[in-house]
C-alpha cells in the first residue's frame, strides 16, 4: 500500500439500538471509539414488516392533495 493516502483503520465498538455491542474495524471518525446506531435490523420497518413510515408518508401526501398545502400558487 502507498504511504499517506489511506485513512486510519482502527477498532470501534458499534452499539445497536437494543444495546448489543459489536467490535469491528472502521475508517469512521468517532471521538470515543463508539458508534451508536439508531436504526438497525431489530427496529427498521423493512426488517420488522412494519409500515409506520410509509403509512405516515401516505397521510401527509393525502393531506397535501386535499388541502393544497405546500403548493406555491
Amino acid at each position: 500500500m502507498k504511504k499517506g493516502i489511506h485513512p486510519d483503520y482502527k477498532e470501534i465498538t458499534v452499539v445497536m439500538s437494543d444495546g448489543t455491542e459489536v467490535q469491528t474495524r472502521s475508517t469512521m471518525d468517532t471521538k470515543d471509539g463508539v458508534y451508536r446506531s439508531e436504526v438497525d435490523s431489530k427496529n427498521h420497518p423493512f426488517y420488522t414488516k412494519s409500515n409506520t413510515f410509509t403509512s405516515t408518508a401516505g397521510r401527509v401526501d393525502r393531506f397535501k392533495r386535499r388541502y393544497g398545502k405546500g403548493d406555491d400558487k
